[in-house]
């Protein structure tokens, strides 16, 4: 008598691709709800969720690493829910005019430098060549959505903290920063096997 295997659960439905997922759903609702930003009560909930979404962005790769649960698709998926993330709330808070001013310039930094990156990357897999995180640029990354919480919470964020979206766009700038530096030392890393490309 054959025994019966107990059935395998798809990688696809793992913990960590779950939490993705997650994220990528967050991004949708997160622009529903910037679509009233005097709403107190909506930019409270766009807040929370992009709280949790941020916290997901850190707990995916924990449990995957933790828990052996890395997967193509998580790979895959990862940066893109990210890029997704941010791109969406940077350009919903230029919409209503969070982000404005000379203020756009830094937005405007970010998501060029989410561009050149992925395309860079897009090239260097084509070769067989990775393009590690480097820590400055997870620092990147954590004031970056950090900045983008304040900014979020907007009028809401000011009833709790007076001066919310002022520290929101300080950190804004501050990321640029990091973004123009970190977008540098990928280039850098990254022309060096473009131009020894032997194609």
């Amino acid at each position: 008598m054959n025994a019966v295997l107990p059935r395998r659960r798809s990688p696809a439905w793992n913990l960590a691709n779950c939490l993705t997922y997650g994220r990528l759903v967050a991004v949708p609702v997160m622009v529903a709800l910037l679509f009233w930003p005097d709403s107190i009560t909506a930019r409270s909930v766009a807040f929370v969720i992009f709280v949790a979404a941020a916290v997901t962005d850190y707990l995916d790769g924990y449990v995957a690493r933790t828990y052996q649960q890395s997967s193509a698709l998580g790979r895959m998926l990862d940066p893109i829910a990210d890029k997704l993330l941010v791109s969406a709330c940077l350009l919903m808070l230029a919409a209503d005019h969070t982000i404005a001013g000379t203020s756009i310039w830094a937005a405007i930094v970010i998501l060029c430098r989410e561009v050149l990156v992925s395309g860079l990357r897009e090239y260097l897999a084509e070769l067989k060549v990775g393009l590690p995180v480097s820590r400055i640029a997870k620092w990147k990354t954590t004031v970056q959505l950090i900045a983008l919480g304040f900014l979020v919470a907007g009028p809401a964020g000011e009833i709790v903290l007076p001066g919310t979206e002022v520290i929101g766009i300080a950190l804004l700038w501050l990321a640029a920063a990091l973004t123009l530096w970190t977008g540098y030392d990928y280039m850098r890393a990254g022309i060096h096997h473009v131009i020894n490309d032997p194609r």
